[in-house]
Protein backbone atom coordinates (compact mmCIF):
# COMPACT_ATOMS: atom_id res chain seq x y z
CA UNK A 1 0.00 0.00 0.00
CA UNK A 2 1.23 3.13 -0.56
CA UNK A 3 1.38 5.78 1.91
CA UNK A 4 -0.36 8.15 -0.88
CA UNK A 5 -3.90 5.74 -1.16
CA UNK A 6 -3.52 5.53 2.76
CA UNK A 7 -3.91 9.58 3.48
CA UNK A 8 -6.31 9.45 0.50
CA UNK A 9 -8.75 7.07 2.23
CA UNK A 10 -8.28 8.69 5.71
CA UNK A 11 -9.31 11.48 3.69
CA UNK A 12 -12.26 10.47 2.29
CA UNK A 13 -14.16 10.22 5.66
CA UNK A 14 -13.98 14.24 6.50
CA UNK A 15 -10.81 16.62 6.04
CA UNK A 16 -7.71 16.22 8.84
CA UNK A 17 -4.60 18.21 9.35
CA UNK A 18 -1.08 16.09 8.91
CA UNK A 19 -0.60 15.02 12.16
CA UNK A 20 -4.28 13.43 12.61
CA UNK A 21 -3.66 11.62 9.44
CA UNK A 22 -0.24 10.22 11.20
CA UNK A 23 -1.75 9.15 14.11
CA UNK A 24 -4.82 7.75 12.35
CA UNK A 25 -2.11 5.85 10.16
CA UNK A 26 -0.61 4.45 12.52
CA UNK A 27 -3.44 3.50 14.52
CA UNK A 28 -5.41 1.80 11.33
CA UNK A 29 -2.09 -0.42 10.75
CA UNK A 30 -1.53 -1.45 13.98
CA UNK A 31 1.81 0.92 14.03
CA UNK A 32 2.86 -1.45 11.96
CA UNK A 33 3.92 1.42 9.66
CA UNK A 34 5.36 3.86 11.38
CA UNK A 35 5.28 7.29 9.22
CA UNK A 36 7.62 10.38 9.59
CA UNK A 37 5.43 13.77 10.18
CA UNK A 38 7.96 15.03 7.03
CA UNK A 39 6.44 11.97 4.89
CA UNK A 40 3.02 12.87 5.75
CA UNK A 41 3.64 16.95 4.57
CA UNK A 42 5.72 15.73 1.40
CA UNK A 43 2.76 13.33 0.35
CA UNK A 44 0.00 15.83 0.96
CA UNK A 45 2.21 18.09 -1.18
CA UNK A 46 2.11 15.91 -3.71
CA UNK A 47 -1.60 15.03 -3.79
CA UNK A 48 -2.14 18.82 -3.83
CA UNK A 49 0.35 19.13 -6.78
CA UNK A 50 -1.75 16.33 -8.65
CA UNK A 51 -5.22 17.82 -7.70
CA UNK A 52 -6.31 14.89 -5.17
CA UNK A 53 -6.33 17.28 -2.13
CA UNK A 54 -6.88 20.90 -1.55
CA UNK A 55 -5.79 22.83 1.48
CA UNK A 56 -8.30 24.95 3.58
CA UNK A 57 -7.44 27.58 6.02
CA UNK A 58 -5.26 27.17 8.85
CA UNK A 59 -6.63 26.11 12.19
CA UNK A 60 -5.82 27.99 15.29
CA UNK A 61 -2.79 26.62 15.92
CA UNK A 62 -1.55 27.11 12.13
CA UNK A 63 -2.24 23.80 10.79
CA UNK A 64 -3.79 23.56 7.19
CA UNK A 65 -6.79 21.09 6.82
CA UNK A 66 -6.94 19.11 3.57
CA UNK A 67 -9.93 17.66 1.68
CA UNK A 68 -9.84 15.14 -0.84
CA UNK A 69 -11.05 16.23 -3.94
CA UNK A 70 -13.25 14.75 -6.57
CA UNK A 71 -10.58 13.48 -8.55
CA UNK A 72 -8.88 12.42 -5.35
CA UNK A 73 -12.13 9.90 -4.69
CA UNK A 74 -11.79 9.09 -8.21
CA UNK A 75 -8.36 7.75 -7.65
CA UNK A 76 -8.91 6.09 -4.75
CA UNK A 77 -11.96 4.55 -6.13
CA UNK A 78 -9.63 3.34 -8.91
CA UNK A 79 -7.29 2.18 -6.05
CA UNK A 80 -9.46 -0.01 -4.06
CA UNK A 81 -10.71 -1.55 -7.22
CA UNK A 82 -7.45 -2.56 -8.44
CA UNK A 83 -6.09 -5.87 -7.06
CA UNK A 84 -2.64 -6.00 -6.02
CA UNK A 85 0.09 -8.05 -8.15
CA UNK A 86 2.91 -9.64 -7.31
CA UNK A 87 5.11 -8.02 -9.68
CA UNK A 88 3.59 -4.63 -7.78
CA UNK A 89 5.35 -5.97 -4.11
CA UNK A 90 8.80 -5.18 -3.31
CA UNK A 91 11.47 -7.87 -3.75
CA UNK A 92 11.47 -10.68 -0.49
CA UNK A 93 15.34 -9.67 0.63
CA UNK A 94 15.11 -13.10 2.59
CA UNK A 95 14.68 -14.58 -0.54
CA UNK A 96 17.50 -12.98 -2.06
CA UNK A 97 19.84 -13.47 0.35
CA UNK A 98 19.26 -17.45 0.19
CA UNK A 99 19.64 -17.96 -3.42
CA UNK A 100 22.88 -15.52 -3.30
CA UNK A 101 23.88 -17.77 -0.24
CA UNK A 102 23.70 -20.67 -2.30
CA UNK A 103 24.96 -19.38 -5.47
CA UNK A 104 28.09 -17.76 -3.99
CA UNK A 105 28.91 -20.57 -1.58
CA UNK A 106 30.18 -18.23 1.02
CA UNK A 107 27.85 -18.63 3.42
CA UNK A 108 26.26 -21.88 5.55
CA UNK A 109 22.96 -21.78 4.25
CA UNK A 110 21.66 -24.00 7.01
CA UNK A 111 23.10 -21.25 10.27
CA UNK A 112 21.49 -18.55 7.85
CA UNK A 113 17.67 -20.62 7.28
CA UNK A 114 18.45 -21.43 11.23
CA UNK A 115 19.10 -17.54 11.91
CA UNK A 116 15.80 -16.37 10.31
CA UNK A 117 13.36 -19.25 11.76
CA UNK A 118 14.86 -18.33 14.79
CA UNK A 119 14.22 -14.33 14.46
CA UNK A 120 10.80 -15.11 12.60
CA UNK A 121 9.32 -17.56 15.35
CA UNK A 122 10.38 -14.20 17.75
CA UNK A 123 8.27 -12.05 15.84
CA UNK A 124 5.47 -14.65 15.93
CA UNK A 125 5.56 -14.57 19.20
CA UNK A 126 5.02 -10.86 19.40
CA UNK A 127 2.78 -10.55 16.53
CA UNK A 128 0.36 -13.21 18.91
CA UNK A 129 1.02 -10.85 21.63
CA UNK A 130 -0.07 -7.94 20.18
CA UNK A 131 -3.25 -9.48 18.75
CA UNK A 132 -4.42 -10.60 22.68
CA UNK A 133 -3.40 -6.78 23.51
CA UNK A 134 -5.11 -5.32 20.24
CA UNK A 135 -8.25 -2.92 20.56
CA UNK A 136 -11.78 -3.64 18.87
CA UNK A 137 -10.54 -2.21 16.05
CA UNK A 138 -10.96 -4.70 12.58
CA UNK A 139 -8.38 -2.75 10.81
CA UNK A 140 -5.69 -3.50 13.76
CA UNK A 141 -6.96 -7.11 14.16
CA UNK A 142 -6.81 -7.44 10.36
CA UNK A 143 -2.92 -6.02 9.97
CA UNK A 144 -1.66 -8.35 12.51
CA UNK A 145 -3.29 -11.42 11.58
CA UNK A 146 -1.97 -10.56 8.07
CA UNK A 147 1.54 -10.56 9.44
CA UNK A 148 1.00 -13.38 11.62
CA UNK A 149 -0.11 -15.31 8.44
CA UNK A 150 2.81 -14.19 6.84
CA UNK A 151 5.27 -15.24 9.50
CA UNK A 152 3.53 -18.55 9.64
CA UNK A 153 4.38 -19.13 5.99
CA UNK A 154 7.77 -17.92 6.18
CA UNK A 155 8.48 -20.91 8.32
CA UNK A 156 7.08 -23.57 6.50
CA UNK A 157 8.60 -22.06 3.53
CA UNK A 158 12.15 -22.17 5.14
CA UNK A 159 11.26 -25.94 6.33
CA UNK A 160 10.54 -26.50 2.04
CA UNK A 161 14.75 -24.75 1.85
CA UNK A 162 15.85 -27.14 4.14
CA UNK A 163 14.36 -30.01 2.67
CA UNK A 164 15.31 -28.99 -0.58
CA UNK A 165 18.19 -28.71 0.70
CA UNK A 166 19.22 -32.30 2.15
CA UNK A 167 17.64 -33.73 -1.17
CA UNK A 168 20.66 -31.79 -3.59
CA UNK A 169 23.33 -33.54 -0.74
Amino acid sequence: MSVRHGLLALLSTGPRHGYQLRVEFEASTGATWPLNIGQVYTTLSRLERDGLVEPGEADEQGRVVHTITAAGREELARWFSTPVVQSDRPRDELVIKLAMAIAAGRADVAEVIHRQRTATMRALQQLTMAKRAATDSAAQRLVIDSMIFQAEAEQRWLDHCEAVLKEER
